[in-house]
């Protein structure tokens, strides 16, 4: 099992950086909407 885990996260590496920095963005876009009721 965790073989396949090693395994599987290896390969996809170059997909988990764009899923993460997708993630993070996503976050941020949402924290800014939420903030702006309070600037204006």
């Amino acid at each position: 099992m965790a073989k396949d885990l090693k395994r599987a996260v290896f390969h996809s590496r170059d997909t988990l950086l764009a899923d993460s920095l997708g993630a993070a963005s996503l976050m941020v876009i949402l924290f800014v909407a939420l903030s702006l009721p309070g600037l204006v």
